[in-house]
């Protein structure tokens, strides 16, 4: 962050101070967590279901802090407080434990902060990415094929809603060029509201799918919500949009900005054409521009990471790099956030991929597909399984979605399929009806019995896949059947 004394920090936010006189300045990064502050930090005391951060603002200033940002006075420490809002004022959400808004205050000051850096910096380029999958690993590959132009900040993981989006705006200095913000909403407005945080220059929508469909309703509630974020694009900006997507395509009536369309479709500006998967599912395509044709050997796994990879080709060609580097660019990046297609060989040649951070329909078929093309990829054929667990946020839509996949499950002939937790069952019901399967799907009740189950059953050569929506913690099992030979 820029140096801000806490008195400018008060005034930016609206608040007030409390056992200082503000003179002192904050030099170092703003942090919620007492073990990630850092000499001349700032420290955010949020209130959560365990634990209350006004509780520990004494330690953070121990272990460095310069100043706490609280909705409340803290003793002992020097503190800004910040105004009292209305629980659901703005883009502040209520926080679980916050039983006296002091959570919503901080998370509204905290915007208003991140917008006052933002303000003070001209020069800062912000990139803001949505759509309902692929938002992380298309932020990572902005970042990385952004880097060699200039200084990039980017969030770890999915850091992309009311705290991490601003958190994330607040490591920017007078030296970063590029800021690459993922968007998130679990209603309308809420891209909106996060856009006043940090106003995108560039703005890309990815696609519209499944994920959320219980609190948006339709589809075409999803794209009423994503599509806030290329309506709050300024004239001179830049809308990134999927031509394969009609929902997403349909946005270019909702922007003043300039459209790129992106995609394999004729009508794209920056296509992928001769697209080809090798044995760990890593496309290589040519990358296409009106001007230029280029190949592409990308490092990281999954068809749909080709789609992921033309956005960011067509941020950094509008934002001046060249094909080439794009190029160049694109097949260095590598995975970064973790949970994440990620592709890893045991020494006995089992081949675990670990794509279990998120689910929802479209990003399990994507990695079903994934997997089919794995065990494929060498003759005779390797023995594949699917791991699953459930998709959240799917409202009524929840037992179709579920029956789905269990059947998409058979009609890619995958060999085993585990469904992991009672809430996925449609899944395996879905897969036995669809092929009359007898031992080749099972359901478990948790993650040590899917655990037990793989342990006991995985031979060496098979190809296991890991997926479910994150708060259900597949990625154990991955992890299990890793340390398994590890040990």
């Amino acid at each position: 962050m820029i140096p801000l004394s806490l008195a400018e920090i008060a005034d930016a936010v609206g608040g007030t101070l409390h056992g200082t006189d503000g003179t002192p300045v904050v030099t170092g990064s703003v942090e919620f967590d007492t073990r990630k502050v850092t000499a001349g930090g700032l420290f955010l005391a949020l209130p959560g279901a365990r634990v209350d951060g006004h509780d520990f603002a004494a330690q953070a200033v121990e272990a460095g802090a310069v100043g706490v940002l609280a909705g409340r006075p803290v003793d002992g420490v020097p503190t800004v407080v910040a105004p009292a809002v209305e629980k659901e004022h703005g883009n502040a959400y209520v926080l679980s434990g916050d039983t006296d808004g002091a959570g919503a205050a901080v998370l509204a000051a905290l915007a208003k902060l991140a917008r006052h850096v933002v303000d003070r910096l001209p020069d800062l380029t912000v990139i803001g990415v949505t759509g309902s999958s692929g938002k992380t690993s298309t932020k990572d590959l902005i970042a990385q094929v952004l880097a060699p132009l200039g200084p990039t900040i980017a969030p770890p993981g999915s850091f992309n809603n009311e705290l991490g989006h601003p958190w994330t705006v607040l490591r920017a200095d007078e030296s970063t060029r590029f800021l690459v913000l993922e968007l998130s909403a679990r209603g309308r407005g809420h891209i909106a509201a996060l856009c006043t945080v940090a106003p995108p220059k560039v703005g890309a929508v990815l696609n519209v799918g499944s994920a959320h469909l219980g609190e948006f309703g339709s589809r075409e509630g999803i794209a009423q919500a994503k599509g806030e974020l290329v309506e709050a694009l300024p004239g001179n900006g830049i809308a990134v949009l999927n031509a394969d997507d009609p929902l997403v395509a349909g946005m270019a009536a909702r922007t003043r900005a300039e459209v790129v369309l992106v995609g394999e479709h004729p009508d794209a500006h920056v296509r992928a054409v001769d697209i080809e998967l090798d044995a760990t599912a890593r496309a290589a395509f040519t990358l296409v521009t009106r001007s230029h044709r280029v190949p592409v050997r990308l490092a990281v796994h999954g068809p749909h990471q080709v789609g992921n990879a033309l956005t960011a080709a067509a941020i950094a060609l509008r934002l001046g790099a060249t094909p080439q580097q794009v190029a160049d660019a694109l097949s260095q990046a590598e995975r970064v956030s973790a949970h994440r297609m990620a592709v890893v060989e045991r020494p006995d040649g089992v081949t675990i991929v670990n794509d279990a951070y998120n689910a929802n329909p479209e990003s399990v078929r994507a990695a079903l597909k994934s997997l089919a093309t794995i065990s494929r990829a060498t003759t005779p054929a390797r023995r594949s399984w699917a791991v699953l667990g459930p998709m959240a946020e799917l409202g009524d839509d929840h037992v179709r979605a579920h029956d789905e996949i269990g059947r998409l499950a058979v009609r890619l002939d995958i060999n085993k399929l585990v469904v992991v937790g009672d809430q996925a069952r449609p899944m395996h019901q879905g897969a036995h009806l669809e092929g009359s399967w007898g031992e080749e799907a099972v359901l478990v009740p948790d993650v040590a019995a899917a655990v037990e189950l793989l342990r006991d059953q995985v031979r060496p050569g098979d190809v296991v896949l890991v997926k479910a929506s994150n708060s259900y913690g597949l990625w154990r099992v991955a992890e299990a059947l890793l340390e398994a030979v590890s040990k």
